[in-house]
């Protein structure tokens, strides 16, 4: 059974679904998902810990996730998740770093793909030539969050 609830933020509203006590997805907007509206303790938890960050007293986040994805979409996210807090890379570097040098295009499909939005931390990534390029809620609320971890661009 999955279990939603939705809070509504600074930034934008966030939509927090939860199944089998783990985050599977936290999006800017409804989801084709069937769902409970419920908020459970873990979704609580959650939202709390994002608040955190969007107010600068978190930077790494203790949640228990569960992505579903291709193999390759998995390998992405694996990567975005070690992109440290206040730091940027670009499309090319997680390519590289998946061993895949020609695939930043595709990394970024799965970038667009991600289904935890800010836990894993795709708005870390930008343009090689540093531009704001591309985020699912919407290139103001990636810029709001590199402003949260000091990144200005």
């Amino acid at each position: 059974m999955v279990n939603m609830f939705l809070y509504r933020n600074d930034i934008n509203d966030l939509y927090i679904f939860e199944e089998n006590n783990k985050i599977i997805n936290i999006s800017y907007g409804p989801m084709n998902i069937e769902y409970i509206e419920k908020e459970t303790d873990l979704i609580k938890e959650t939202y709390k810990q994002i608040k955190e960050y969007m107010n600068g007293k978190r930077r790494n986040f203790e949640i228990p996730l569960q992505t579903k994805g291709t193999v390759f979409q998995n390998k992405v996210w694996e990567e975005l998740k070690k992109i440290p807090y206040g730091k940027t890379v670009s499309y090319k570097y997680i390519a590289e770093k998946i061993n895949n040098p020609k695939a930043y295009r595709a990394v970024g499909m799965a970038n667009n793909r991600n289904p935890i939005s800010i836990i894993i931390p795709c708005h870390r990534v930008i343009g090689e030539d540093g531009s704001l390029v591309g985020y699912g809620g919407g290139l103001h609320i990636k810029r709001e969050l590199l402003k949260i971890e000091g990144i200005l661009i």
